[in-house]
C-alpha cells in the first residue's frame, strides 16, 4: 500500500473526506475479511485503573499575608503534597495530588474520586495547616483554579494480566474488591484487548512524544514512556487539563486494598504504512492474556482476550424483583464506583461493568456474562474486570466523530519512545 504521511492525513481531515475507523469497527472488519486498506485513521482506546496518576493545582487560598507558607493542606480530606513553590504570604498553594491517596475522613474516597468531583465543578473543601500551626479552611471549583492539570505517570498499558490465587485462602489485593479466593476459585482481569493503543501501535511506530490524543475527554498529549515501561510492557506518561475533562471518563475505584483511580485515553492511530496496518489488525484471538499468581505476581499460563471479552459481556442487568432486600445490602456496599443504590438500582453513568455485584449479591438480582480464564483442565469463573471496554470504546467514538468534523487535526510526534 502507498505511504501515507501525518500531512496527507490532515489534509484528508480538512477536505472532509478522510477515513476514520474506531478500533472495534476496523477489528470487525478484519474478522469479515473485508478490505481495510483504505482505512486513513483507527481511533483506538483504554479505560481502566490507573494507579500512575496525579493532579497538580494551584489556587488562591486566602487574602495575601493570611498565612506565612502551608505545612499540610487537605482537599475533601485527601492529603496534597505542599510545593515546590512556597509562595510566601501570597495566600496562594501549589499542590500535587496522587490518585491513590485516600482521604482521612473516609477510607472509600480518594484521589481519584476527589478528582471527578474537581471535573462536575463541586465545591472543595480544603484545609490548609500552617508553618505556625494556624488552622484555615474554605472552599473552591474547578473555575477558581488558576492552574490545573492531570498528568499520568504510569498509564495506557499494553493490556495487562489475569489474576488467581493458587493457594488455600483469600488475598486482599488491588486486583479484587472483596478478595481473591483460592485455590483457583475466581479470576480477576485488566486490559481492554484489541481496541489498546499499544496493541494497534505495539512499536510506537506512530504514537510519540508529542502525540495529540483524549485524556479522560481533554486534548492531551503523550509525554513518552511511562514509568517501568519495557518492550515488554509498555506504557506511557501524559497530560492534559482537568478543564475539559468529561467525569464520565475518570473517577476512584475501590479495591480491597484501598480507592484507586480510574482513567481514560484515546489515542488516533494514523495507518501510515503497511507494517502499522498489519499490527492493526490483531484481534482479541491474537493477544495473549498472562495468567498470573497475584501472591507472587509470577506468571503461571496464558489465555487469550477473546477469552474474557465478548460484546455481550459489556451487559449488567439488575431484576428488582429478585431482590429480597437484604438488612444490608452487600451489593451497595461493595460496587468499586458507588454504581448501585437499592433505592435506584444502576447509575449507568457511573456503572463501569466491572461485574462484582454478579459474586456480591446473595440474591441472584445480577445477571452478567465475565467469560472464565482457561488454565490447565480448570476454567476459572471471572469474577471482576477492572477495564472497562464500554466507555473505551464510547470515547473512541468520540475522538472518531472530531476528526471527521476536521475539529481535531493529528500532531506528528517530536520524537520517538525509546523503552528498553
Amino acid at each position: 500500500m502507498p505511504l501515507r504521511t501525518i500531512a496527507e492525513i490532515n489534509r484528508k481531515i480538512t477536505a472532509g473526506d478522510v477515513v476514520v475507523c474506531t478500533a472495534s469497527e476496523f477489528c470487525d472488519m478484519v474478522r469479515a475479511d473485508e478490505d481495510v486498506r483504505d482505512v486513513d485513521v483507527i481511533t483506538s482506546g483504554t479505560k481502566g485503573i490507573m494507579s500512575g496518576t496525579y493532579a497538580t493545582l494551584s489556587f488562591k487560598a486566602t487574602e495575601a499575608n493570611a498565612f506565612e507558607t502551608a505545612r499540610a493542606v487537605w482537599l475533601n480530606g485527601v492529603p496534597a503534597l505542599v510545593g515546590p513553590c512556597p509562595n510566601e504570604r501570597l495566600g496562594w498553594l501549589d499542590l500535587m495530588v496522587f490518585g491513590t491517596a485516600v482521604s482521612r475522613s473516609d477510607q472509600k474516597y480518594g484521589g481519584g474520586h476527589l478528582f471527578k468531583d474537581i471535573i462536575k465543578r463541586k465545591n472543595i473543601e480544603f484545609e490548609i495547616i500552617t508553618d505556625s500551626e494556624q488552622r484555615l479552611e474554605g472552599q473552591i471549583t474547578l473555575d477558581d483554579m488558576q492552574f490545573a492539570t492531570l498528568s499520568a505517570t504510569r498509564n495506557v498499558f499494553k493490556n495487562y494480566s489475569a489474576f488467581v490465587n493458587p493457594n488455600e485462602g483469600c488475598v486482599k489485593s488491588i486486583f479484587s474488591v472483596t478478595c481473591l479466593e483460592g485455590p483457583f476459585k475466581e479470576a480477576s482481569f485488566c486490559g481492554c484487548g484489541e481496541i489498546n493503543p499499544l496493541e494497534k501501535d505495539p512499536g510506537f511506530e506512530t504514537i510519540g512524544i508529542g502525540t495529540k490524543a483524549l485524556f479522560n475527554g481533554a486534548v492531551g498529549y503523550i509525554t513518552g514512556a511511562g514509568t517501568r515501561s519495557s518492550v515488554q510492557r509498555p506504557n506511557l506518561s501524559g497530560y492534559a487539563q482537568l478543564n475539559g475533562m468529561d467525569p464520565r471518563y475518570i473517577g476512584g475505584f475501590n479495591t480491597s486494598a484501598g480507592p484507586d483511580v480510574l482513567c481514560s485515553w484515546a489515542i488516533p492511530i494514523p495507518i501510515t504504512n503497511q507494517r502499522v496496518l498489519e499490527n492493526a489488525k490483531r484481534t482479541d484471538d491474537d493477544i495473549p492474556l498472562p495468567i498470573v499468581d497475584v501472591n507472587g505476581r509470577r506468571t503461571i499460563g496464558y489465555a487469550r482476550y477473546s477469552d474474557v471479552w465478548k460484546r455481550r459481556r459489556a451487559v449488567i442487568t439488575y431484576r428488582k424483583e429478585a431482590c429480597l432486600t437484604c438488612e444490608h445490602c452487600h451489593v451497595e456496599d461493595c460496587c468499586p464506583t458507588g454504581a448501585f443504590k437499592t433505592s435506584g438500582g444502576i447509575n449507568q453513568y457511573e456503572c463501569m461493568r466491572c461485574g462484582a455485584c454478579l459474586v456480591v449479591c446473595p440474591c441472584g438480582a445480577f445477571g452478567g456474562d465475565l467469560g472464565s480464564i482457561p488454565l490447565n483442565d480448570m476454567q476459572i469463573p471471572v469474577t471482576l474486570r477492572q477495564s472497562d471496554r464500554h466507555n473505551a470504546e464510547r470515547l473512541m467514538r468520540d475522538l472518531k466523530a472530531r476528526i471527521e468534523r476536521g475539529e481535531f487535526l493529528l500532531s506528528s510526534p517530536v520524537d520517538k519512545i525509546a523503552v528498553k
